[in-house]
């Protein structure tokens, strides 16, 4: 074809798009998996050791196997919902937008714990037992309309639902409370104060669910400065975990069903990089191995903090193709990986077996 001659198939493309029956964006990218690598490939205090990713693989499928895991794992555990409805889609809902932040430096029989249906649950489990008592105790606390009501959702109200059977308070109330707020704000403006809707308008895409979330909703945008980059790094942990938890409830189906739910990565938080390093996949440099070891806090958006998540990211996502190279009719993605990977340093710390500490981060992405 000659510079003088047109491109047939370009015209064609762009006509089609002119038209309305090409979007380009049809099928988006979180750019979650992108940045993780970008970090993996530019950071000097996290490395990944290939020989124990490789381990790790055989390891956690075949455990994976004898545990028939899956995502109806996910409902079989005793606080979860059991229905397949619109309430459960507002459960979830909430007890993402304020699934961050349980660590404690206090000890097992001090620290914030919620006493509901005669357990002590403590971490994660304590936020979804205080919605269940909540929801018991006739407090729509998975209501928008009632996060929006500042005399009926107030700071004191919140207080009641999160109350501690022991005297540690949870941690980040007020911020908490900011995001039932802003998050009741976006869904009365944009989505008829009903989160279907904002499913619906994904489209069946969990890539584009997360990109809205991220976009509409500051509470779920995790971005962070990394290496003088201009192009921020995302992590998005709770976007991307409301998303996987939809799917593994739904078993994806219904509100669960998405196209593309392989592109969610891992949810980068403070528990899987402290099994991976346990594993031995995730190296520290002997400084931040140091603030590791010693309980020191690590800054929230610091350099440290964003490698040693999307570190974590990649690692999962190496261990994953691992798998599938090893075993390609498996289906197993990083959402399985992760929820397995959670499960059983829960299960070590339970016996005492969690002898490598996690690092410690305060804020509202986890």
């Amino acid at each position: 074809m000659s510079d003088d001659e047109p491109d047939l198939e370009l015209l064609a493309l762009l006509r089609q798009h002119l038209q309305g029956k090409l979007k380009l964006d049809d099928e988006p990218e979180t750019g979650v998996l992108e940045s993780a690598e970008y970090v993996y490939n530019n950071c000097i205090d996290v490395a990944l050791d290939m020989r124990s990713c490789k381990n790790a693989a055989a390891a956690i499928y075949s455990q994976m196997q004898q545990k028939e895991y899956s995502p109806a794992t996910w409902s079989s555990h005793e606080l979860h919902p059991k229905t397949k409805d619109e309430s459960t889609v507002a459960f979830i809902f909430t007890m993402d937008l304020l699934n961050f932040s349980f660590w404690s430096e206090k000890s097992e029989t001090e620290r914030f714990a919620i006493e509901y249906r005669g357990r002590r649950w403590t971490g994660y489990w304590s936020l979804v037992a205080a919605l269940q008592r909540a929801l018991d105790e006739g407090i729509p606390i998975t209501d928008s309309h009632f996060w929006q009501d500042e005399e009926e959702c107030s700071l004191a109200v919140l207080k009641q639902v999160f109350r501690s059977c022991t005297d540690e308070e949870i941690p980040l109330l007020e911020e908490r409370l900011a995001c039932l707020r802003e998050a009741g704000k976006v869904l009365y403006e944009k989505y008829d104060c009903d989160i279907t809707n904002l499913i619906e308008d994904a489209k069946g895409s969990a890539a584009r669910l997360v990109n809205l979330l991220a976009q509409d909703f500051t509470c779920f945008r995790d971005e962070h400065q990394f290496d003088g980059r201009k192009k921020p790094i995302r992590l998005l942990k709770r976007a991307q975990i409301l998303v996987a938890d939809l799917w593994a409830c739904f078993e994806g189906k219904g509100y669960g069903e998405f196209r593309d739910i392989d592109k969610i990565t891992m949810f980068a938080d403070y528990r899987i990089p402290q099994i991976l390093n346990t594993m031995g996949c995730l190296l520290y440099s002997p400084l931040l191995e140091m603030a590791v070891k010693d309980k020191k806090e690590v800054v929230s958006g610091s350099s440290h903090e964003v490698q040693l998540r999307a570190c974590s990211i990649w690692c999962v996502e190496l261990i994953r193709r691992e798998i599938i190279k090893a075993h390609p009719e498996a289906h197993i993605n990083a959402i399985l990986i992760d929820f397995f990977l959670y499960d059983t340093i829960k299960e070590m710390e339970s016996k005492g077996k969690d002898n490598i500490p996690h690092h410690r981060t305060r804020s509202i992405w986890y």
